[in-house]
Formats: C-alpha cells, structure tokens, sequence
C-alpha cells in the first residue's frame, strides 16, 4: 500500500506561486519549493517532473484564481467582456508569472475553463470554426498583450520606481522627436488601468461586432 502524500496538489501551487511572486522565476526551484513546504528536495520530484513540472504549478495557480460574472448580460460582448477581465486581472497580479503564461501550453483544467468559457461568449456572436478561432486569438491576445505592457512595456514600473518617476523620465524626452510619447506620459498619471483594458476590450469588440 503506498504512502500517504505529504502534501496536496493546491499546497504546491500556492507555495510555488508565492516564490515566484517574491523573488522572480529564478528563485523558483525544487530545493526552495522544497525548503517553503518544510521537507527536503527529493520528496518534491515525487509531485513534478522538474523544472517543467514546477513551472506548471505556478501557471495553474494563477489560472486557478480566474474569476468572472457568469450572469454578466444577456450581450454576448458583455459576457465576453466579463471573463477577459477575470483572465487579465489573475494574470497581471502576477507579474513575474507573466512569461509563463505567455509561453506555456497548458492543459490543465485551471487553464481551460476561462479558455472554453470564452469560446462560449464568443460562439454567442454566431462565429464557429476558423471565425472562432480569429476571434478567440484576437481577444486572448489583447489580454495577454495588455498584461505584458504593463510588466515591459515604455510605461512599465520596476519595483524600485513609481508611475510619476516613469512618466517624468519620458517627459523629459525631446519634444520634437517623441511628441507622442510624451503625450502618453501624462495622460498615464491619471489614468487607471482598469478602465483602459476595458475600453481596449470595447475596441476589439466593436471590430467583432461590425
């Protein structure tokens, strides 16, 4: 009769996850892992199949926090709408997760049901097939995009550096050259992002809906 496991599939992820939260995709390995949940290395390689294995519970981690209003709207761009957020909003509060998610093929149930409750919305609309497919590539694109600006893009804050410390730095850009940038600047110090993912989200729609 085999031994009782020591710990269960969620305790994994949630200790992995948290590493990577605080120290970055390197500080995630079996011997940390390991020292987190207070045992030794070798029992971890009794749960994951190394290093793939560890970066697969912290992409289920985040997937698993993915929440969103089923009953948004009877609008199928509302319910669209409504679980694109829920996706963005786990992942961005994970930033340094953000390659993971961006570069894993993951097919655990964590990952899929956002993905299926998303090709629902969309099939709403009356696409199927190859229409689908377009569509579900341009709205699941727009989220990760829109996550990955925020962690690397012109706009992006470091840990050690705040919003106003960016926008000044881009401020102070030639106006002649980067007019544009520098309008972004300040338009970034009062906007949220919240508000600009959805009216991002209203764009693509609008484009799904013409």
């Amino acid at each position: 009769m085999p031994a009782p496991r020591k710990f269960t599939r969620e305790q994994l992820q949630v200790a992995a996850l948290a590493l990577v939260d605080d120290q970055g995709l390197a500080g995630l390995t079996m011997r940390s892992l390991a020292a987190t949940l207070g045992t030794g290395p070798m029992t971890i390689y009794n749960y994951v199949d190394g290093r793939e294995g560890l970066e697969q519970l912290v992409t289920e981690a985040v997937m698993a926090e993915v929440r969103w209003d089923s009953a948004a709207s009877g609008d199928w761009g509302d319910e669209v709408l409504a679980v694109a957020e829920g996706i963005w909003c786990a992942v961005r509060a994970h930033p340094h997760a953000i390659p993971l998610i961006l570069t894993r093929r993951s097919y655990d149930l964590a990952t899929l049901l956002p993905a299926e409750a998303l090709l629902r919305a969309l099939a709403r609309s009356g696409r199927s097939g190859a229409e689908l497919l377009v569509a579900f590539r341009a709205v699941s694109g727009f989220v990760t995009g829109f996550a990955q600006a925020e962690l690397a893009g012109p706009l992006s804050v470091a840990r050690d550096e705040d919003l106003t410390t960016i926008t000044d730095r881009v401020g102070a850009l030639p106006s002649e050259r980067f007019p544009k940038l520098i309008e972004l600047a300040h338009a970034a110090v009062t906007s949220r992002p919240e508000v600009e993912f959805r009216a991002g989200m209203r764009i693509i729609l609008t484009g799904l809906k013409a």
